[in-house]
């Protein structure tokens, strides 16, 4: 069993940064890839940014290319995502996870940019 813990959030204004944390307890989690989600009011649960095991492949959806960069400490058991250029349609409940196969959802944190 894998417990998820999402932190960071908050309220920012438009252009503003945030950098969330998650931190993995309950199994090892260095030889998944993990990846970072978020839920806006009334709309599905999105894959926003996705790291391999290793750290080494970021990859991210198209509308937070250049703006967001997700990061991952093995030792430490923790996944980060820093969030710079903030938008209004950014906010939203941001959570993570294992990338190719989701385990339990933690609670997220929230994320609301004011325009």
């Amino acid at each position: 069993q894998v417990h998820l813990v999402e932190f960071g959030g908050g309220l920012v204004q438009t252009g503003g940064s945030l950098r969330l944390f998650c931190a993995a307890s309950g199994r090892p989690f260095n030889d998944y890839a993990m990846a970072w989600f978020r839920q806006a009011p009334g709309k599905e649960r999105e894959w926003v940014a996705a790291i391999d095991d290793e750290g080494t492949r970021p990859k991210y959806t198209e509308s937070v290319k250049g703006r967001f960069t997700i990061s991952r400490d093995n030792v430490k058991g923790a996944v980060y995502l820093q969030m710079d250029s903030l938008k209004p349609e950014d906010t939203a409940v941001y959570y993570c996870n294992n990338y190719r196969s989701p385990w339990s959802w933690g609670q997220g944190t929230q994320v609301t940019v004011s325009s």
